[in-house]
């Protein structure tokens, strides 16, 4: 991924909410490809 491709958190929460939900491919795909450029999740320390 190149530096200047990042989905801001709040498209992400709507892609992730998109992919669970639908049943169409095209929008399973767009959902899939925002959550790759996203950030990642941080493991909360214990």
């Amino acid at each position: 991924m190149a530096k200047n491709e990042k989905t801001s958190p709040r498209v992400a929460r709507i892609a992730a909410r998109l992919l669970k939900r639908s049943g169409s491919k095209k929008v399973r795909a767009v959902s899939a490809s925002a959550l790759t450029q996203s950030a990642d999740r941080r493991r909360k320390r214990r």
